[in-house]
């Protein structure tokens, strides 16, 4: 049985393309839960059309990302945080904190697409990943320095 993929399945295949399963996955599995269509030509054809349509609007979403990424050059954010000994920040530096600066400063970025694997957590300078696209990205540079104590 033929089938046009809705969704990407597992070990199958990707959105929009046909592949051949057995008459039972594709009855009885696929198509009930709506992950396939049958691959008919008229089926065919809207699939061409919808990926006509998604190459165009990926294109766009990088064009757009590559335009902001040209503004980001020169960026770098600042932050005082509290540290004890060692150097060790009693709090840390998060991705929410950062996508904070950063809208201070026009950048509308969700805190989803800052690659920060773990909190910063210590003094230093540092290098932050901003995923803008799946194939556009920019580094930044984030300092953090410590907050001087006030003396009495």
């Amino acid at each position: 049985m033929e089938v046009i993929l809705k969704e990407d399945v597992a070990k199958l295949g990707a959105r929009g393309e046909v592949v051949d399963v057995a008459e039972g996955y594709g009855r009885n599995y696929l198509l009930p839960k709506k992950l396939a269509v049958r691959a008919t030509k008229a089926n065919k054809a809207v699939i061409e059309q919808m990926k006509a349509s998604s190459v165009r609007k990926l294109a766009k979403e990088k064009g757009d990302a590559e335009l902001l990424a040209k503004q980001f050059d020169g960026v770098s954010l600042h932050f005082t945080r509290k540290a004890g000994e060692n150097d060790a920040l009693f709090g840390s530096v998060t991705s929410a904190d950062i996508a904070h600066e950063l809208e201070g400063r026009g950048f509308n970025i969700d805190r989803r697409k800052i690659e920060l694997d773990q909190p910063l957590k210590s003094l230093g300078e540092f290098t932050v990943t901003i995923k803008l696209h799946k194939e556009v990205s920019v580094h930044i540079k984030v300092t953090v320095t410590k907050q001087e104590e006030p003396t009495a």
